[in-house]
């Protein structure tokens, strides 16, 4: 009988648009993690980017008091509660000495993700070309395909210090470009911004009427330089910028971000998003109001423990014979591996078969990724002494 149904069970088709892209790195990749340990081996994971300290206990404690309110439990307005808007205003001006409007100029997103692929929605039509970091967050790419763009990758390097050409970018031709991701603190690189920099790319975007998005979520990470896109003046004519509270605030898994640009692009989001979403759950919000509130002891704190899971870090690097940049930010390690291995992926199986170690080969954010890997530091010193351990055991 069961035979019988799947031989006449029409034929329905996924969308086109899901050809464009495959699953998510990680998801497949973590899924063979977890059929290893399901056969008893105990596989350490120093791969994804998920802070395993908690938030503030303030935090905690304001998301219990408000959903214990039972006011709190209905649909939210689209654009966020005002004490939410304020919040990210007033962490914008206190961080980044930068002004935004708290009732024009900031949508709270429920993650900054959400925003990749909303902003893509909003902005781009069937031809319209992106340009992307290589190497860079793999959700840029997907989201540009998955709105009908056509992706195009710049590169990033070493050599030149992993910020883009722009005179490189000109050259191969703008006319199609509509707009560009930029990433800094840059992941997986670790690489920061300089005013210059973004100073350029103002300019550039100015220039050739491209949409310039910065998302910024590792700004607190293992560096106190924190620089906002909207530092360089009219860049809002041109520019919007994701933040986040999964990294800085230990909050990933509750998923709260933002958007800010001009009150054109923000309309143009929320349009989006007004029909993706219902609104963020009320006692998040104001937990998350609270967590932004934070004084500057929290990040201090936060960094000491980060500073001491890098140095373990910087040992299984020197133990592997990879090289990297002492001056990175973030939160991951991001180191070049020997010339022996023929490419990052090798290194990497090699260590999760023979060692039970996963480490993210850099060829998951793109071809300039090929060389190297990325170690997390999302795990406690005494995970990272245990990898370093099964590395140099014969």
């Amino acid at each position: 009988m069961e035979n019988k149904q799947s031989i006449d069970r029409p034929q329905i088709n996924a969308a086109a648009r899901t050809e464009l892209v495959s699953e998510y790195y990680f998801s497949t990749k973590l899924a063979e993690i977890a059929m290893m340990r399901q056969q008893g081996i105990d596989v350490i994971s120093l791969g994804i980017g998920s802070p395993d300290m908690p938030p503030a206990p303030n935090v905690i404690e304001a998301l219990a008091r408000n959903a214990s309110d039972s006011r709190n439990h209905g649909y939210q307005n689209y654009r966020g509660i005002p004490s939410l808007r304020h919040a990210f205003a007033d962490w914008y001006l206190n961080y980044f000495t930068v002004a935004l409007n708290a009732e024009t100029e900031i949508l709270p997103l429920i993650g900054s993700k959400e925003g990749i692929m909303h902003i893509s929605m909003a902005f781009l039509d069937p031809g319209d070309e992106v340009l992307v970091p290589d190497p860079g967050y793999p959700a840029y790419g997907a989201a540009a395909k998955l709105a009908g763009g056509s992706v195009r990758t710049y590169d990033l390097t070493e050599a030149n210090g992993w910020m883009p050409d722009i005179e490189a970018i000109e050259a191969s031709g703008t006319s199609k470009v509509k707009l560009m991701w930029i990433n800094y603190p840059h992941m997986p690189t670790g690489t920061k911004a300089t005013t210059g920099l973004f100073e350029r790319l103002v300019a550039f975007a100015r220039k050739h009427g491209i949409l310039l998005c910065n998302d910024n979520p590792y700004s607190f990470i293992l560096n106190t330089d924190h620089l906002s896109l909207f530092s360089v003046p009219r860049a809002r004519d041109v520019a919007l910028e994701l933040n986040s509270l999964s990294k800085s605030h230990n909050m990933a898994g509750w998923r709260i971000g933002m958007v800010a640009g001009s009150s054109t692009f923000i309309n143009a989001v929320l349009k989006v998003k007004s029909n993706m979403d219902s609104g963020m759950f009320q006692p998040l919000q104001a937990a998350a109001a609270e967590a932004l509130a934070a004084p500057e002891e929290w990040y201090a704190a936060l960094n000491a423990n980060y500073l001491r899971r890098r140095q373990k870090a910087a040992e299984i690097m020197n133990t592997l014979g990879c090289t990297f940049d002492p001056a990175q930010s973030g939160l991951f390690l991001w180191g070049r591996i020997p010339d022996h291995y023929s490419d990052a992926i090798g290194l990497t199986e090699e260590l999760l078969h023979q060692k039970h170690l996963f480490i993210t080969p850099g060829n998951v954010f793109g071809n300039n990724g090929a060389r190297y890997i990325r170690i997390s530091l999302c795990a406690p010193e005494e995970v990272l002494q245990a990898a370093l351990e099964r590395i140099v055991k014969h």
